[in-house]
């Protein structure tokens, strides 16, 4: 299988995972069930569900009223961008 396949394979279920956690965890507040950690939260994001994540929170209006979650999601999400396209740009300036 081609890496760039399975890179891309990662990062569509970490990110449906990552905005799916955030609607697990909405409903669990709702209903006073037991939570989902927000270090877990934090945790799909880093590993390269920010954008998932992000667009989870936003969507189910959950968490936002923390500042660490509103701006260190999109932030993560802004790191893992440039941190991608540094290194597309590496492998790609190679002669």
């Amino acid at each position: 299988m081609n890496i760039a396949i399975t890179i891309i394979s990662y990062l569509i279920l970490i990110n449906l995972a990552g905005f799916a956690i955030m609607g697990i965890d909405k409903h669990k507040a709702k209903k006073g069930a037991f939570r989902i950690p927000e270090a877990t939260l934090f945790a799909f994001a880093l590993f390269g569900g920010s954008l998932g994540t992000t667009c989870g929170m936003f969507h189910f209006h959950h968490k936002t009223r923390h500042w660490y979650f509103r701006y260190g999601m999109p932030f993560l999400f802004i790191l893992q961008v440039c941190l991608a396209l540094w290194l597309w740009l590496q492998y790609h300036a190679l002669p």
